[in-house]
């Protein structure tokens, strides 16, 4: 396989279909792996099970998503570090390269104190990468409220290894390209979708929103970004499995058509 920056699939991308769904449907599509939203579904908990569908699909995993999620709060046990962990466990046992972790929630106080040097300890023991994701600010009506501690700005903070998201720099209103530019080495992962100026994390296909996707796939590919651009975007509302299919066609062709790669490469990078 030719290589390149690896377009992968969040399994979160196809609820209320299952992660096993997601492994069948990235196979389908031609994406080069799956990012494994740690969720309910007991699939996602289970590393063998996860080795399994890998093996079966011929799809790599990619990386990990940590159970940051107010609806993930007893998955994997409600100790935070033991979650990340777990998660860790999980990414070397599947091969995957990345953990996406989300900042602590404000009340998380005493998880929060010790994150940024807690993070960057766990990080010197494995290869795995933790990479912190930028999160937004809670707007409600005119005001807004501030969720993550120690920052929901991962710029703000001395971490190693970060993750980018499309759909949340539309709800912070921040500017991605510029974010992008700030982090620099430090930006290791891409959760690719799109947002509009709501107070909603929507993760709409690319292009559909108003962030400037296309110019930062550009400037991916130019800069020789080492990590995984990963699809996760929205489905939930999709009337039948064509339809979400067809989403999911076109958050990859539109990766693939701005990151400068044929629609058929397969690549070779996670």
């Amino acid at each position: 396989m030719k290589p390149g920056i690896a377009v992968g699939l969040s399994t979160s991308s196809v609820f209320p279909e299952s992660t096993a769904s997601a492994f069948e449907m990235a196979a389908m599509l031609g994406y080069d792996g799956v990012e494994v939203m740690v969720g309910t579904d007991a699939t996602s908990q289970d590393s063998e099970a996860l080795r399994a569908l890998s093996d079966h699909y011929e799809v790599p995993i990619l990386s990990i998503h940590a159970p940051c999620l107010l609806v993930t709060q007893r998955v994997w046990g409600t100790d935070p570090w033991g979650k990340l962990q777990r998660a860790q466990q999980a990414a070397e046992r599947v091969g995957a390269a990345t953990v996406v972790v989300h900042p602590p929630f404000r009340w998380q106080r005493d998880y929060a104190r010790e994150f940024v040097t807690g993070l960057g300890r766990m990080g010197s023991e494995t290869d795995v990468r933790f990479a912190v994701e930028n999160m937004f600010p809670w707007r409600a009506g005119p005001g807004s409220i501030d969720a993550y501690l120690p920052d929901w700005d991962v710029r703000n903070d001395d971490y190693p290894h970060t993750t980018l998201d499309l759909s949340h720099t539309a709800v912070s209103r921040s500017d991605a390209l510029e974010m992008a530019a700030d982090l620099s080495d430090r930006l290791a992962h891409v959760h690719l979708a799109d947002g509009t100026d709501s107070i909603r994390d929507e993760h709409l296909v690319p292009g559909r929103g108003t962030q400037p996707v296309a110019a930062l796939l550009t400037h991916l590919a130019a800069s020789g970004f080492g990590g995984a651009v990963i699809a996760e975007i929205s489905t939930r509302k999709a009337p039948d499995r064509a339809a979400r299919l067809a989403d999911l066609a076109e958050s990859l062709a539109y990766a693939r058509l701005h990151l400068g790669q044929s629609q058929s490469e397969a690549t070779g990078s996670a």
